[in-house]
């Protein structure tokens, strides 16, 4: 009776799939959430570069209309644009949060045929991260500044113009998180506009009248109070 149930139990192979299955359902896990967290990266790396490209197009498109002087920006016109940037995809990745934004205007010293320098710059975000390509000032005492972005790859303005250029970093956050993210995490994107109009390079102004607006400085880390942008 032992004898027959051996053999029984030797020929039955209804098990197996089942065997098999659950000796590589393992690896297919790993390899599901690996590829998961690898398309999340690249879909924040796309959104992060196209956020950079907005905020550098509109920032050299902003300023008021005037046919009897360059246009002025205001700091109102740049709390608008970082606010913009939060409702057209920032939000979704909570970029203040975790990233920083740094807005800068590359001009050419006055004066000067073609000395490079950093006007001024305005950052938002939390991020601790002091800008890759240089800060406010740099460039204008002495002329071996050449312009913003990677080394060799660097844009410059022309005498009366200004670039748009603006640097984001974040931290990206995982679906999943360790073992399956991959590198350092940070993700990085830069982009450079010419602004579009003659502008009026003296300054970002205040309004004539009433409450000054927030200035969004570099030496603070912090978000933008949406409650109260316009």
């Amino acid at each position: 009776m032992i004898g027959r149930f051996a053999s029984r139990l030797r020929r039955n192979v209804a098990g197996v799939a089942m065997t098999e299955f659950a000796l590589v359902f393992p690896f297919l896990l790993t390899v599901g959430l690996m590829g998961l967290e690898v398309s999340n990266r690249v879909l924040v790396q796309m959104k992060v570069t196209q956020l950079a490209n907005q905020i550098a197009d509109n920032a050299s498109r902003i300023g008021d209309q005037s046919m009897l002087e360059d246009r002025k920006i205001y700091e109102a016109d740049i709390n608008d644009l970082f606010f913009g940037a939060h409702l057209q995809g920032g939000e979704s990745i909570d970029l203040y949060e975790h990233g920083r934004v740094i807005l800068s205007s590359l001009e050419v010293v006055p004066d000067t045929a073609d000395q490079q320098y950093i006007h001024w710059q305005r950052c938002v975000g939390k991020k601790n991260h002091p800008s890759s390509y240089g800060v406010a000032g740099d460039g204008k005492s002495a002329d071996d500044f050449p312009g913003m972005g990677p080394a060799g790859e660097e844009v410059i303005a022309f005498a009366d113009e200004a670039v748009m250029f603006v640097e984001i970093s974040y931290d990206y956050q995982p679906i999943i998180g360790d073992p399956f993210t991959f590198n350092s995490g940070t993700v990085n994107a830069v982009a450079s506009y010419t602004v579009r109009a003659d502008r009026d390079l003296t300054e970002i102004y205040q309004p004539a009248s009433g409450a000054a607006d927030p200035v969004a400085v570099c030496g603070a880390f912090e978000g933008i109070n949406y409650a109260t942008s316009s």
